[in-house]
Order: structure tokens, then sequence, then C-alpha cells
């Protein structure tokens, strides 16, 4: 079982768990909780922002008890790099009409704040009733654009993590917890 695995056993000696399996499933059940609270009787639409968010969007839809609806869009501004270029990319856009929706962009981390404050800005433009964001991370010292986070799963410190989504050069994505890589260039 995969949560039973420790992060020697993905080849990464060098892996610390910074936000284990079971914290984590805990913060999406209250982050599900209030968002069921906030969105009772409105016309939810989770998007998420591909590929770092789904496993977190996979759980936390299970955690809404109200009727909702989904979309997906894949912004890049990392390429395989470890640090942004700032420069954003919509590589899929989204298949539905915004327009009136009570919008909820799923984002994996908000780290300098450049994608999100672009696709914040684009769903506004496309007529959308509202635009919130809910973040699994939050890495608030790397900011250089200030955004508007509802809710958020975990404020972090400066440090590149992997696990749950997120990942280094398409890996990682599977582990169960959140793990801050320790090597010199990741």
């Amino acid at each position: 079982m995969i949560t039973d695995i420790q992060p020697s056993e993905f080849n990464n000696p060098s892996l610390e768990i910074l936000i284990s399996a079971e914290k984590l499933q805990m913060r999406i059940q209250e982050l599900g909780a209030q968002i069921t609270r906030d969105y009772v009787g409105k016309d939810l639409l989770l998007v998420c922002v591909l590929k770092g968010a789904c496993i977190f969007l996979s759980d936390l839809i299970r955690n809404i008890d109200l009727p909702l609806s989904l979309d997906f869009i894949a912004v890049s501004s990392y390429g395989g790099a470890s640090k942004s270029s700032g420069e954003v990319r919509i590589l899929k856009d989204l298949d539905a009409s915004l327009k009136g929706k009570d919008v909820l962009v799923v984002e994996d981390i908000v780290d300098t704040g450049l994608t999100l404050n672009y696709l914040l800005d684009i769903f506004h433009r496309r007529e959308a009733n509202s635009v919130s964001v809910v973040a699994f991370l939050d890495k608030p010292s790397r900011r250089v654009r200030q955004v508007d986070v509802a809710y958020i799963g975990f404020e972090i410190p400066n440090a590149f993590v992997v696990g749950y989504g997120l990942d280094y050069a398409e890996r990682y994505r599977n582990l169960p917890f959140v793990g801050v890589v320790k090597t010199e260039n990741p």
C-alpha cells in the first residue's frame, strides 16, 4: 500500500516529510466542510489547475457536500525547472463557459502569485458570477503578486516540495505526503 512507503523507497534519501498523509487528509475534510457552508445555493464550478492540483481536487470534492461541476485548465510557468519563469502559458483551456457560475479555482501551491493572478484576471473577464481560490499550499515568502486566496490548506516555508500531486520533472506526484527536497539542485 502506497501510504506505507517511506521517502527513501522512492530513491531519494534526501526527501523529508513536511506534511503527513494523515494531517493533510484532516485539513482537506475541514476545507470541504467550510466550502460546503459557503457555497450553499450557488452554482459551484471547481476549476482544477492541472496537473499538480488533481490529487487535492479528488480528495476535496469528496468532502464537499453540494452539487458541483468540474473543469480543468493546464498552465505552465515552470516547464521542467524548479523555479518559475514568470511567463504563464495556457496549455489546455476550459471546456465550459464561466458566465454566471461561482468559480472556485483549485490550485496546488501559491508561490509567486503570477500564475494565479493571470488566471483570476481571465476568469473575471469571462463573466463568472464570483471567482475564489482554494490552495492546497501557500508559500507567502515568495509572493511577487498579491492574490486573494479564500481557502488555504497549509502555509509552508520557502522550500521545494513534492508529493500529493506536486512534482519535480513529473516525478513524486504519487507520494501520499508532502516532502521537502533536500538536494543542492532539485
